[in-house]
């Protein structure tokens, strides 16, 4: 049975385990603590902690998570009272001759492990519960005295959880850490203007995430939906071969439900709209019974294993340092059992009202009642306006309060005040990057600058939101095209006018003949149904002003999508 204790202060959870023994050291602390100039500095903790254990024969490891900061192993009870010592002096005296060999290591697996996670980005912006969308930026600018406040601050034994799968404490176990107090959970922000919300992803995958109060249901309306999603998109459709859901607790009493589903690129809008369909039909209450009665089957059976207990400790020692409920197991059965369909709807209701859908690329989702995720900004900056050396369409706007690129049909602002972080780099290139996740990039080489030019930026953002980037390769900056200024200057001139006049002219005149045509096909399908008598030549006509009509209205239609597509 599960039972309480406490360890140099540290409270500490225990269940019995048939095997090994496990144990993990949580503290509430991670990503989403942080800050963008300062993101990575956990993960970099974490690193310097466990350096004094590398070559172990016990198996160990450590985990940096949006909340938590879980070190964790398995072995003898010697092993553990060895593994948490050490990590114990490793956070009380950071091996700080490690500090660059660890960086460059964070760097070497940032880079194995690909790209980042789009949807956290996108719903909370650049700051806390987003930054796990964002580089560890902060690898460039931390230094000794950073870590140290950072342990000080949340590396405590007030701020921490030991959970123990075993027969009990071991003898002789330490926990030497400082006191401190037990850190709050960071706000959730918001990105986005308007939920349910959607936006263009780079590949052919759909992914769909929703925050909902964390309950049984909402836990059980995750496996209905990954069932649903299953049997539509892969068994029936034949669309996907991966259709995956996940329930993740957030800690603050909210629970993200994250839905995937893969495709072809020739597939991807059926794997859309069978993914929305699913979504929509669990809104509107039409669950299969047999789904949700599987579901509560295959629950119910994971509770009789003789070390549930022992499962659930890390989700114990979570809840504990977040301030959640520590359910028992028969209160888990009495709410799986007493859930019902009309529970599972209520929290698709609850889903779809907070709902984040990446589409495939180029997909939209305005016609599933999806507003579109804002890529541009509601005002551009007064100030110095500076021209694109390429396109004078293109304008840099640089104010005393903002900065701006404006774009023949949209633009980017970041104010100074709502900035996240600014990257600089000692060639000149600027990054602003603002907390709605808006991004403000500038090279020097690109844009007619004089006067102070980009100087402002440095003095308007603080010091302590700039990062300094190493120095580029100079083949990698960019440089202006000059092939298109061969001809001088003058040759700039119809470019503002260039594309976007010819391409109006062009849809008026295909747009003036298709509706010529359409109307002679109209005005003879009149004539033909009051006529007597009808006359070859009468088909004749009216199947070529249909044709005619066709000819046009095809490049026009395509004309029209192929600018709404670029302004995305």
């Amino acid at each position: 049975m599960l039972y309480t204790t406490e360890v140099d202060g540290v409270p500490t959870l225990v269940a019995p385990t048939a095997g090994p023994m496990n144990v993990g050291l949580v503290f509430r602390v991670g990503q989403a603590d942080e800050t963008l100039p300062t993101h990575g500095i956990t993960h970099l903790v974490e690193h310097l902690a466990l350096h004094d254990s590398g070559l172990s024969d016990y198996h160990y490891n450590g985990a940096t998570a949006s909340v938590y900061t879980h070190f964790h192993m398995q072995g003898s009870e010697a092993d553990v009272v060895t593994y948490l010592g050490k990590v114990c002096a490793g956070l009380r005296n950071l091996p700080m001759h490690r500090l660059d060999t660890e960086k460059e290591i964070l760097r070497t697996e940032a880079r194995s492990r690909g790209g980042y996670p789009s949807m956290p980005l996108w719903r909370y912006g650049a700051q806390g519960y987003g930054l796990p969308g964002y580089p560890e930026w902060g690898l460039f600018r931390l230094r000794p005295e950073d870590l140290r406040s950072w342990v000080d601050t949340y590396f405590t034994r007030d701020n921490a959880v030991l959970w123990i799968a075993g027969n009990g404490v071991p003898a002789g176990l330490r926990l030497d850490l400082p006191g401190g107090v037990r850190r709050p959970l960071p706000a959730a922000t918001s990105a986005l203007p308007a939920t349910p919300a959607y936006f263009c992803g780079d590949d052919a995958s759909v992914l769909h995430t929703a925050v909902v109060r964390r309950s049984t249901p909402a836990r059980m309306y995750a496996d209905v939906l990954e069932r649903a999603l299953y049997r539509e998109l892969r068994q029936e459709g034949g669309f996907s071969y991966t259709a995956s859901t996940s329930y993740d607790p957030r800690g603050d009493g909210y629970a993200t439900v994250s839905a995937y589903a893969d495709a072809l690129p020739e597939k991807q809008g059926a794997v859309l709209g069978g993914f929305i369909d699913v979504l929509a039909r669990m809104r509107l209450g039409r669950i299969e019974e047999h789904d949700l009665a599987s579901v509560r089957t295959k629950t119910l059976e994971s509770l009789t294993h003789p070390e549930v207990e022992a499962a659930r400790l890390p989700g114990h020692a979570l809840n504990l340092l977040t301030g959640q409920p520590l359910s028992g197991i028969e209160q888990l059965r009495a709410e799986i059992t007493a859930t019902t369909l009309d529970d599972v709807r209520a929290v698709a209701v609850e889903a779809a009202a907070t709902a984040l859908l990446q589409t495939p690329a180029r997909g939209q989702a305005d016609w599933a009642g999806f507003t579109e995720a804002p890529t541009t900004s509601a005002t551009v900056a007064a100030g110095t306006r500076y021209l694109y050396r390429e396109d004078p369409q293109y304008a840099l706007m640089v104010g005393a309060d903002a900065v701006s690129v404006v774009q023949p049909e949209s633009f980017q602002t970041v104010r100074y005040a709502a900035c996240a972080a600014m990257l600089t780099w000692p060639d000149g290139a600027r990054r602003l990057v603002g907390h709605d996740g808006i991004v403000v990039h500038l090279e020097p080489t690109l844009w007619h600058l004089s006067g102070p030019g980009l100087s402002v930026l440095d003095q308007a953002v603080h010091p302590s939101l700039h990062i300094a980037m190493p120095a580029r390769d100079p083949e990698s900056i960019p440089q202006p095209d000059t092939r298109q200024k061969s001809r001088g200057q003058a040759a700039a001139a119809p470019v503002g006018s260039g594309r976007n006049g010819l391409e109006i002219v062009g849809m008026v005149l295909l747009g003036l003949l298709s509706g010529f045509f359409a109307l002679i096909v109209l005005l003879f399908a009149g004539y033909m149904l009051t006529a007597d008598t009808l006359e070859s030549a009468d088909w004749t006509i009216l199947t070529c002003s249909g044709v005619g009509a066709a000819v046009f209205a095809v490049p026009l239609y395509l004309l029209l999508r192929t600018r709404r597509a670029r302004r995305r």
